[in-house]
């Protein structure tokens, strides 16, 4: 290794590897819970007309409030709701991070959860604690997350809902005793929001300490790379400090806030895909030697015997489907494969390939 390398770069950062993305060209892409649906052809044409009035040479709006409005509509909030946007929600993660993070600062979350918060809890050099999930049914281990917050008094708390890669909803009262016992901030990481009717949304004005995350990414804007912050506005003007100039750039803002416009696309994909995820459900369970895990999300968590995880993966793959393989991941999930609900075509193939797979 470059000795100037060895010497200069944190031994946690050397350690790790990048975060990897696999290559998906030529391959039905199962892996990654995008929607997997495009627009009409006739709704794209109108949004490259409204591109093409967008000057590049200039800055986008630093506060994008045209964007932040189409939002709270979106969303249902009200007008004085404050927003913070990121660029995805792994910038959010970030800024939140920076904000109240660093040496001798805790981070905690629960495993297996979404990786980037322990990844950015690393990079921000503060001390992360993840606390596993019950073995049986993912759900949260309420008396093992109060001991762990009373014990290392954590700044920042993560809870995805529904969890990735689990797909499962926690406890409501459970993240509620979360909140009450929290020293710092809890974000609710909502990212999967349209697979689901739950939302802590309406729990932000009696809890100062709450924040709520989002992203347009499940619902079918995966590429523009846009999440949402929204809470406490005192503590939003404090985690704003952190966040780049003009980090929501100016495609982006006018991607987003006509896609929004044309929301009623958006949210048929949504049923179409909820719909899909029932079926698909169904067909899995009825399917030998294989545990289904219930989903809130747009995924299925499924776990194979033993040995069969890393062969099923590298099989399903040779088929041109790719999934997203968890074994080593967690000790909970081990023989476990994560699969993103995809069109109704995608899906049939799928099912098709794994059932002829784990024929006896």
């Amino acid at each position: 290794m470059n000795p100037a390398i060895e010497q200069l770069v944190r031994p946690e950062i050397r350690a790790i590897t990048a975060y990897h993305v696999p290559d998906a060209t030529g391959l039905i892409k199962l892996d990654a819970m995008e929607n997997p649906y495009t627009w009409p052809q006739e709704l794209k044409m109108r949004w490259l007309e409204e591109l093409a009035g967008i000057d590049v040479n200039r800055y986008p709006h630093p506060e994008a409030p045209a964007l932040k409005q189409r939002l709270r509509q979106s969303m249902g909030l009200a007008e004085d709701t404050r927003l913070l946007l990121g660029n995805g929600s792994d910038e959010l993660i970030q800024m939140l991070a920076m904000t109240v993070g660093g040496p001798g600062r805790a981070i905690l979350s629960v495993e297996p959860g979404f990786v980037m918060y322990r990844m950015i809890a690393l990079f921000t050099n503060s001390d992360y604690v993840g606390v596993p999930l019950r073995q049986a049914d993912f759900g949260l281990d309420l008396e093992a997350l109060l001991a762990a917050i009373d014990t290392h008094q954590p700044a920042l708390i993560f809870l995805a809902y529904p969890n990735n890669p689990t797909g499962n909803l926690f406890d409501e009262e459970a993240i509620r005793r979360v909140i009450d016992a929290a020293p710092g901030i809890v974000v609710v990481d909502e990212a999967y929001a349209p697979f689901t009717d739950a939302t802590f949304i309406p729990y932000i004005e009696a809890h100062p300490n709450l924040l709520v995350m989002r992203t347009v990414s499940k619902m079918g804007l995966a590429g523009l790379r846009l999440g949402m912050l929204m809470g406490s506005g005192e503590w939003l003007e404090q985690i704003d400090k952190t966040r780049l100039p003009y980090n929501i750039n100016v495609l982006t803002q006018a991607s987003a806030e006509f896609a929004l416009r044309h929301q009623s696309v958006l949210d048929q994909q949504t049923r179409t895909i909820r719909r899909s995820r029932e079926a698909m459900f169904s067909q899995l369970v009825a399917i030998d030697g294989i545990t289904a895990y219930p989903s809130d999300a747009n995924f299925i968590l499924l776990r194979f015997a033993a040995g069969q995880a890393a062969d099923l993966h590298a099989a399903l793959k040779a088929r041109g489907i790719l999934v997203k393989s968890l074994h080593g991941a967690h000790p909970l999930l081990e023989e476990c494969l994560r699969i993103t609900v995809g069109t109704e075509e995608e899906n049939r193939l799928f099912l098709r390939a794994l059932a002829d797979l784990t024929k006896p």
